[in-house]
């Protein structure tokens, strides 16, 4: 009977142990899930913004663009970043530019990536979402050496680099830097 008892509390105590494994790994599995967004998002970013070119292209209305590169200040809603990427690839054997509009955006708690249509007049296509639970983001640019909050000095160059600070659910205070082809001054 004694021996009956010990494999009891044993078997009980072996089936609280892997309860609690099945339940961190949920929340490990979680985690790993939401570093895995956070990742992917980055690339995606480094590879646009490694990409820059000096172009301003024409609004839907046939307007030109104000800069080739549009860049929020800290916090203000709209667009976050604006720019023409090189580097785009077509499918098959379309012909057609290799350039493409792209711009970012902070919507309901998502950063959103578009890109147009057509590089000149054309509307934005669906907005793809690249991270999610985005409570706050921040952004600062360097221009000659200097880090400036907001980016709008000269209309035909791009920053020398970017540091956006995204606050994030489940994760915290996230800094990235960005380094962008040296294409302005």
């Amino acid at each position: 009977m004694v021996s009956l008892a010990i494999f009891g509390l044993l078997a009980a105590a072996g089936v609280g142990v892997m309860a609690y494994a099945a339940d961190n790994q949920g929340i490990v599995g979680e985690r790993m899930d939401r570093v895995a967004e956070v990742q992917r998002a980055r690339g995606v970013l480094r590879a646009d913004l490694a990409q820059v070119a000096p172009r301003r292209v024409r609004n839907a209305d046939g307007s030109e663009a104000r800069a080739v590169f549009t860049g929020a200040r800290s916090g203000e809603p709209g667009v976050l970043l604006a720019f023409v990427r090189r580097g785009v690839v077509n499918p098959g054997s379309e012909r057609g530019a290799s350039l493409q509009y792209v711009e970012y955006r902070i919507v309901d708690g998502q950063l959103e990536r578009s890109t147009r249509t057509a590089l000149d007049g054309g509307m934005p296509g669906a907005p793809q979402v690249l991270l999610t639970g985005v409570r706050q983001a921040g952004i600062r640019y360097r221009e000659q050496g200097r880090w400036n909050e907001a980016w709008g000095s000269s209309i035909q160059a791009v920053p020398e680099a970017i540091a956006l600070e995204l606050q994030l659910d489940g994760v915290g205070t996230l800094e990235q830097l960005f380094l962008l082809p040296g294409v302005g001054s």
